[in-house]
């Protein structure tokens, strides 16, 4: 959720749109691997449990240095790194970089695996092909994600032109940046 707000805060509702979809493409594919059994192996191997929390660790508290550097650059500076015009002058600009972080701080996340193994199969009946009905439950809790999520991003996305002053920009990074790399400790000290 701090990825969503801070990406519709500083690139506009269109600026959240990827990050939304790499985020529940990631879920799903979560799921999809529950199903398959995978991700029952990530949540039985130590190993690969603690692969998993490392590298999502990792790339939460990159993510989230990334921001406060450009918190201090900007302080420094006197002023944003990028001009605010270049923000939404195009939604589409670079679209990939943010559905792929989206979906790798998705994939990265341990506690998803396991997640995903403990809720879908109680509600997949027993007479019911696993694979099948665990895609299409999947299916149903991204969209609604979705919708919730873009909602998210729209109202964030509507007070964008306040959070895109420098002085509340350089803020919100640096407070994103302190929820993005507590969120990666937290992570990396989690247990099972």
């Amino acid at each position: 959720m701090a990825l969503i707000m801070r990406r519709a805060a500083l690139r506009g509702f269109a600026g959240a749109v990827p990050t939304v979809l790499g985020l529940e493409a990631g879920l799903y594919l979560w799921a999809l691997f529950a199903a398959a059994g995978l991700a029952a192996m990530v949540a039985a191997s130590e190993a690969a449990f603690i692969v998993l929390r490392v590298i999502g660790a990792g790339f939460l508290i990159y993510l989230g240095v990334k921001a406060w550097r450009t918190a201090w650059q900007s302080r420094k500076l006197g002023s944003v790194q990028e001009p605010t015009e270049n923000l939404l002058s195009n939604p589409k600009r670079g679209w990939w970089k943010p559905f792929g972080e989206g979906a790798l701080v998705m994939l990265a996340n341990p506690k998803a695996a396991v997640f995903m193994i403990a809720f879908y199969p109680q509600f997949v009946p027993a007479d019911r092909p696993l694979f099948a009905t665990t895609a299409l439950l999947a299916l149903l809790q991204v969209t609604v994600e979705i919708v919730l999520y873009l909602g998210l991003a729209a109202v964030v996305g509507r007070a964008g032109a306040w959070f895109r002053r420098p002085v509340i920009r350089r803020r919100l990074e640096a407070v994103s940046g302190t929820v993005l790399i507590a969120l990666g400790l937290r992570v990396a000290a989690a247990t099972r």
